[in-house]
């Protein structure tokens, strides 16, 4: 890493996070960013409380995990065909 990260705090946390998901469809995408995002928040939230049973007596009251906020960003820029072969590159085994 050549240049110094921020550091970002929380009121209980501290961190430095940078996350690249690629979600590559089948079919024309026609499901909106946010709506993608909910809808893992929903399946990610039930899962980890089936999982860690002590979640749900710790968030008994909001009986919520995520906020219901969100962000999406873009970055790049690059050309299609860059975009394109990434993608064509995922069904293949290394």
């Amino acid at each position: 890493m050549g240049e110094m990260q921020k550091i970002r705090t929380g009121r209980h946390c501290a961190f430095v996070m940078h996350v690249h998901l690629v979600f590559v469809t089948k079919f024309p995408p026609k499901v909106a960013v946010t709506k993608l995002v909910n809808s893992l928040k929903g399946v990610s939230s039930r899962r980890l409380r089936q999982e860690f049973p002590d979640l749900v007596r710790h968030y008994w009251r909001a009986n919520k995990l995520w906020s219901g906020s969100c962000f999406a960003g873009t970055v790049g820029g690059a050309p299609l065909s860059v975009v394109k072969e990434y993608i064509e590159q995922q069904n293949r085994p290394v």
